[in-house]
């Protein structure tokens, strides 16, 4: 490579304020998710106070990589790490609740374990609930860094700001999006390329609800895109697969899509297309 172009590379790293720990931070989620969940867990705890000296490792562990980025943090690594600590117990009765949800919703899971070791969708989630926290604390890069991890491992995009309510299921998961100022109420179950998303990407949208609102107990087929920050799916609602949806629906309601599909038969094979894809 060309020397003056290797030397405005230095110089980019040493005005570089600041070193964002992302594989330590992914790491830590999943050190987080080995104590919550004991299927998941790479070691035996023979004792209470084994499964305290881990936590209390896992503790350090975060206060660090929150040091390293210390002058972007809106409190100090200690009162962040304690924050975040803090929630473990209820973040843990969230994603239990998740996981059941998982489980009834579909007729294949054949048990919470099998659900917490094997379903995209919970692995997903439970990213998204430890980063939303983040989020919510204010803390800068990481919650990201955390979604991007669970989407590339799952396929399932949601942003760290999104809002989502108890016992959230997803089936498959494989596409679907989740926008920032999406709000997701209590008992949703969501299909494979669902979209909730905005209808304008103009960057002047930044700081305003352009997701949409879906409501208790809604379920959302495959395909499904719903967009805007208007847009309310009411409670107990039905949205088909492949439903394009720029406009709320009242309480209750069965929205589909009915594509026109022609059925033929023949016999002869000189009628036979024959497609090369």
């Amino acid at each position: 490579m060309d020397q003056a172009f290797l030397n405005n590379l230095f110089l980019d790293h040493q005005q570089a304020q600041h070193q964002v720990p992302g594989s330590a931070t992914c790491r830590f989620v999943e050190g987080v998710m080995q104590l919550l969940f004991p299927p998941l867990s790479e070691q035996r705890f023979e004792t209470v106070d084994a499964v305290k000296v881990y936590a209390e490792s896992l503790r350090i562990e975060f206060i660090s990589i929150l040091t390293s980025m210390e002058k972007l943090l809106p409190a100090s690594p200690i009162d962040i790490a304690e924050n975040l600590i803090e929630r473990l117990p209820n973040l843990h009765r969230l994603l239990l609740q998740d996981a059941e949800a998982m489980l009834q919703g579909d007729p294949a899971a054949q048990s919470i374990e099998e659900v917490i070791r094997t379903y995209p969708g919970f692995k997903a989630v439970a990213v998204y609930r430890m980063a939303n926290a983040l989020y919510r604390l204010r803390v800068p890069l990481l919650p990201r860094i955390l979604s991007e991890y669970a989407h590339a491992r799952t396929g399932i995009d949601i942003h760290p700001g999104a809002t989502i309510g108890t016992q959230f299921c997803i089936d498959h998961g494989t596409g679907i999006v989740i926008g920032e100022t999406t709000h997701i109420g209590n008992c949703v179950k969501v299909y494979q390329g669902v979209t909730l998303g905005a209808i304008s990407v103009d960057k002047a949208m930044a700081n305003i609800k352009r997701h949409p609102t879906i409501e208790d107990h809604v379920v959302i087929y495959a395909g499904a895109t719903i967009l805007g920050g208007n847009t309310v799916v009411g409670a107990y609602s039905i949205i088909g697969g492949n439903v394009w949806l720029t406009e709320s629906v009242p309480r209750y309601s069965r929205v589909y899509h009915r594509p026109q599909i022609k059925v033929s038969r023949t016999e002869d094979p000189a009628d036979v297309l024959n497609f090369s894809i």
